[in-house]
């Protein structure tokens, strides 16, 4: 599982990080997503998965092993 987010579409909700707190995170500048990782370990991939469903923004995108995507959002990656 790979995972991307597009800042561009993020409103700062919020629920990323209420989901999936360990994988998820709030610049303190905007309040915009970053990712602490692009690849998620399989104990957090139900999380992760979940986090991207909530998204309002649908500014997380979800790719399955095997090139199936699931989520919403756009392909920029902000891994910082």
């Amino acid at each position: 599982m790979q995972v991307s987010v597009d800042r561009d579409r993020c409103c700062s909700s919020g629920q990323c990080v209420r989901t999936a707190p360990e994988f998820f995170d709030q610049d303190d500048r905007d309040g915009l997503v970053r990712l602490r990782a692009t690849a998620p370990a399989p104990a957090q991939f139900a999380d992760v998965r979940l986090a991207a469903e909530l998204c309002p923004g649908g500014a997380i995108t979800v790719a399955e092993a095997g090139g199936g995507a699931g989520g919403a959002g756009g392909a920029a990656t902000d891994a910082a």
